[in-house]
């Protein structure tokens, strides 16, 4: 034995840099100790203890990320044998991802606006059944929600630093199978709810086939998994691209799909109106930052030098995406529909960012990602509100007249509607300026024209809400706007203080997304 061991070598461990994914093990420990909760705590002391959990969790992690922050070198590092890779842009997306999941959990939490919270509290009830208040008040909320959110959280931390593609898989697969259960636990409309996450699961699974398949023909290719050596061989390799394109194009067809970019967003308005609309809160916000992240660096540090042959492609699909997203959005009547059909509409604008292929491109979209990701969680926290005797009231036909019951919950959404349309004073607007301010500097006017035309299409659905709020008669038995409890008067209230900063005071953001590149 010792002789074969002299003859291979000695094999050393790799290094680790507990600092610097300090903030993921953090949101992974908490995920882990939240299962042992669930198992072994009794019912009635879960739901506070996972609450407690789970907002010490996230400050933990913020404070974490901040100490590593102040002192975190300006080229970042990889760590983990260069699996992960911890730099400038990883750093900003961790931040973004920690922020936005604040106010998502406290949606999560919230029980004031349907009695015993929004997830159904048995896991084998019928289908189409719902549960009055005498059987909420006995068996409480369905907490396994809280490790579940947890676990797609770490995974979406992992994902959007992964410097290797088969890193990039694991975190993948670990943000998406929370999220395929999470999507089928509402308390109501549970046919609806579950349908939508059958939906997810296979599309998703569909979509994890083309991510892996892309990533075995790219490791043909190079010879390697890591973004880095796939970018040395795509520079200097006499071998074929065709493995090079079709790998290419496969993976990015994963990533395209957890981003909502049309034409692989057929998903998305199904998923996002069936499950809990906190859980669809949470999808459309930290989702999209870390598809969206993942998708900046595996263009940027793997393919950035093949970028002349596949960028008319993605000119096209961002091109579709907003296309699909702001005429489709015209004739949706159901509010969740309609904000699923933006969020198609908003990819498509991510996607000019993240083609400019520059500093500014880069920190253009990042900071996009921030604004569009509280902008939308506020958004879904006052849907939540607006309900009737089934339960939320998501058809437009419902929400003429909000003016006139609720006023300042109809200025509050209008004022979301308006930052989502990109309206001066908002942060939608400062994200857009951003965005195709560094495409036009890269050289891609005409998508710039192309994107505000369909912007100016999209603003008409935000308005036609607005239109309804205050200048339609409310209907005698309309729906009634509930009194948000505190997690859910923090989470709007929060998102709504967000948004308006970064629309009047962006620099401070601004600056940390163009603080570095991406380190390989």
């Amino acid at each position: 034995m010792p002789g074969i061991l002299a003859q291979q070598g000695h094999i050393s461990a790799p290094h680790i840099d507990y600092g610097a994914i300090l903030p993921v093990l953090i949101v992974l420990g908490a995920a882990c100790v939240s299962v042992l909760f669930e198992a072994f705590l009794p019912r009635h002391m879960r739901w506070p203890s996972q609450v407690l959990l789970s907002l010490a969790g996230l400050a933990a992690a913020g404070i974490a990320l901040a100490v590593y922050v102040s002192g975190s070198p300006v080229r970042g590092l990889t760590t983990l044998s260069g699996a992960v890779s911890v730099d400038k842009p990883a750093l900003f997306l961790w931040g973004t991802l920690l922020a936005l999941a604040l106010p998502a959990i406290l949606l999560i939490a919230d029980r004031s606006v349907e009695p015993g919270g929004a997830f159904v509290a048995q896991a084998a009830i019928r289908p189409g059944t719902v549960q009055d208040r005498a059987q909420v008040g006995s068996t409480g909320m369905q907490t396994e929600v809280f490790p579940l959110a947890l676990f797609a959280l770490g995974g979406m931390m992992t994902f959007c630093a992964a410097n290797d593609l088969l890193t990039m898989f694991i975190a993948l697969e670990v943000l998406s199978l929370p999220l395929y259960l999470m999507c089928g636990l509402a308390r109501r409309r549970r046919l609806l709810s579950q349908e939508a996450a059958v939906k997810y699961f296979l599309l998703g699974a569909f979509s994890s086939a083309f991510f892996l398949y892309g990533l075995a023909l790219l490791y043909g290719y190079a010879g390697s998994v890591k973004l880095a050596d796939i970018a040395g061989a795509a520079a200097g390799s006499d071998r074929s691209d065709l493995l090079l394109f079709a790998g290419m194009g496969l993976l990015v067809v994963g990533l395209l799909f957890k981003g909502s970019v049309g034409p692989f967003h057929t998903w998305t308005p199904d998923v996002y109106q069936g499950a809990p609309t906190p859980v669809t809160a949470f999808m459309a916000a930290c989702t999209k930052v870390a598809a969206f992240g993942g998708i900046l660096r595996v263009l940027t540090v793997g393919f950035e030098s093949t970028s002349w042959e596949w960028r008319g492609v993605l000119w096209a699909v961002a091109i579709i995406s907003m296309a699909v997203g702001a005429v489709l959005g015209l004739t949706q009547t159901d509010v969740k529909r309609m904000i699923a059909y933006s969020s198609i509409a908003h990819a498509g604008f991510l996607l000019v960012g993240v083609l400019a292929m520059t500093g500014q491109g880069l920190s253009g979209t990042l900071f996009y990602l921030l604004a569009y990701g509280f902008t939308t969680l506020a958004a879904f926290g006052v849907v939540s509100l607006v309900r009737d005797a089934k339960g939320e009231a998501t058809h437009l036909s419902a929400w003429a007249g909000l003016a006139k019951r609720s006023p300042v919950l109809a200025g509050v959404f209008t004022f979301l509607l308006l930052a989502l349309a990109g309206i001066p004073l908002t942060s939608g607007f400062v994200g857009k300026f951003v965005v195709f301010s560094a495409a036009l500097r890269d050289g891609m006017a005409p998508l710039v024209v192309i994107a505000l035309v369909f912007s100016a299409v999209a603003a008409f659905f935000y308005l036609r809400v607005v239109v309804l709020m205050y200048f339609s008669k409310p209907a005698p038995d309309g729906p009634t706007v509930t009194v948000p409890g505190a997690f859910t008067t923090a989470a709007i209230t929060l998102g709504v203080i967000i948004t308006l900063l970064l629309g009047v005071a962006p620099a401070f953001a601004l600056d940390w997304a163009g603080a570095g590149a991406f380190a390989f």
